[in-house]
């Protein structure tokens, strides 16, 4: 039987956090920075002095309980009703309460402001996928379940007409973006191991991956396929090539494993690095096969942005069982605004389905 496997990031299907539309890498750099270093006082024991005046500094810089002229609006606390608040006063004059000098103070977080996708960027995403036509797709910066079901019968099906997938899935992982990894199938899932709480030493406060390496088993007419989905740490940001090496050692490790339950294992999505890193080293020295270097791919040398040699991040690798049975590799760039060639939809990065390409490969089993 024939069956085609890809993956596509979709830079979310609903709603996406703002910052990622500011087309100012400084800008937008700026802003995950401090959003960074916010999530990270926020969280200490107890706050000094210093940490109160910095968490009022990055608030006034970018949350959306100040004044639209000093702020990006890209920010805010979120202290659910009736709980212990962080903050007391509004716009210019917040502080945080005299009584709150730790985490355990308070209860809320911080989060990156959401806004709407344009209703051109919904279509052109499931145009994407529509034309991929995959049978098993790995999504990728997805929100969560529903809206991954949502999209599946409302834009997929309800507005570009193609068929509904009736399997999908999706377990929240570690990032706080709440951009997940997720799938959607023609097979049945018929089970799910998630490793959000994997870590490098059990000491460790974070875990290895940023968002999850979820194991999805697809029964395959009668044959169990196990797909890994992967989302490897961003390059921006510090720290991030060590925490994608940390990544595709365990992601490697986990593939050898799935092996002993089976000699059909996937492993697939945006690793965020080239073929050349530590990272994806790991898995290709653990016998994984890249299928855009299979002989039959024709196409660009990378999957984001202008996909260049140097953009190729996205991947589909095989098992060796299963890269004997590729027949056929494509890439599927039409919803990229940079891309030579592009729906007639698409007209720039606001209503791009992506600026990642979709993988796919076809085997014959």
């Amino acid at each position: 039987m024939s069956i085609r496997i890809a993956t596509f990031n979709a830079e979310n299907l609903f709603r996406r956090p703002v910052v990622f539309g500011i087309e100012d890498d400084t800008k937008r750099d700026t802003v995950l920075d401090a959003f960074r270093k916010l999530v990270e006082i926020l969280e200490k024991d107890a706050y000094t002095d210093d940490d109160k005046a910095k968490i009022i500094e990055i608030l006034l810089a970018h949350s959306v309980d100040v004044s639209q002229e000093i702020s990006t609006q890209t920010i805010l606390v979120n202290e659910p009703k009736g709980m212990a608040k962080l903050l007391k006063g509004e716009g210019r004059n917040i502080q945080v309460r005299a009584d709150v000098n730790g985490r355990p103070d308070w209860v809320g977080w911080a989060e990156l402001v959401r806004g709407d996708l344009s209703l051109a960027a919904l279509q052109n995403t499931a145009k994407v996928i529509a034309e991929v036509n995959a049978d098993i797709l790995i999504t990728v910066e997805v929100e969560d379940r529903l809206t991954l079901h949502r999209f599946n019968q409302q834009v997929l099906h309800g507005q570009i007409g193609a068929p509904a997938y009736p399997f999908n899935m999706l377990i929240d992982g570690n990032d706080i973006r709440g951009i997940d990894v997720g799938i959607l199938s023609r097979h049945p899932i018929t089970s799910i191991r998630s490793h959000i709480f994997d870590k490098e030493n059990p000491q460790d406060i974070f875990g290895i991956f940023s968002r999850d390496c979820p194991e999805f088993e697809i029964d395959v007419d009668g044959e169990p396929l196990w797909l890994l989905g992967n989302h490897f740490k961003s390059k921006r940001g510090g720290g991030g090539a060590e925490k994608r090496r940390l990544q595709g050692k365990r992601v490697a490790k986990i593939y050898q494993e799935a092996l002993g339950r089976s000699d059909r294992v996937v492993v697939a999505g945006d690793l965020n690095d080239t073929p050349d890193s530590e990272a994806v080293t790991f898995l290709r020295d653990a016998g994984l096969r890249d299928a855009m270097t299979h002989d039959s791919y024709q196409g660009p040398k990378g999957t984001h942005g202008p996909c260049t040699a140097d953009e190729k991040i996205d991947y589909v690798m095989f098992s060796p069982e299963l890269f004997g049975k590729v027949t056929k590799v494509r890439v599927e760039t039409r919803g990229i605004a940079e891309s030579a060639v592009r729906f007639d939809s698409v007209h720039g990065p606001k209503d791009q389905a992506s600026d990642h390409a979709a993988l796919f490969a076809d085997l014959e089993l």
